[in-house]
């Protein structure tokens, strides 16, 4: 599993493509499958973009939990968790991808973005609701306090 750490500016270019930073291209293999999985978060306004691998881990993982011949808000859940998403795969020359505007719309983005490393998988903001989304020092501790004591 390919992990992503770190924060990168990217601008949109006028044909609605980015440019993926360099540190996440390099993880990439360089003869295997360098397709991505963009959906829309529905919790923090971003776009959440997995390996390929990775999106078919995680949503086998949730497939298996849900009965949906049979359960009714089972089928609802899975068809929304299924939309607003797009299979994208950085060209190899300069490692742009194109998302589509829809999901770009969807979360404000104009002309500036940031790319999120977050573990196993990359989040991209809009710039503004990037920079607004940061916790205070007394926010953080108190979520983490919480945190803790759920263990």
């Amino acid at each position: 599993m390919i992990t992503f750490i770190g924060e990168y500016s990217g601008k949109v270019d006028d044909k609605g493509r980015l440019v993926l930073p360099s540190p996440f291209k390099n993880l990439l293999p360089t003869d295997g499958d360098t397709r991505f999985v963009v959906k829309r978060n529905i919790f923090d306004g971003c776009l959440d973009m997995f390996t390929y691998a990775e999106w078919e881990r995680q949503s086998n993982e949730i497939y298996s939990k849900l009965n949906i011949a049979f359960n009714r808000d089972h089928a609802r859940f899975w068809r929304e968790y299924m939309r607003d998403r797009a299979v994208v795969e950085p060209d190899a020359k300069l490692g742009r991808i194109s998302i589509p505007r829809k999901l770009l719309d969807s979360i404000g983005v104009t002309k500036e973005v940031v790319f999120s490393g977050s573990d196993f998988k990359i989040e991209i903001w809009s710039k503004e609701a990037y920079e607004a989304s940061g916790l205070s020092n007394d926010v953080f501790l108190a979520i983490a306090g919480q945190l803790s004591q759920q263990r």
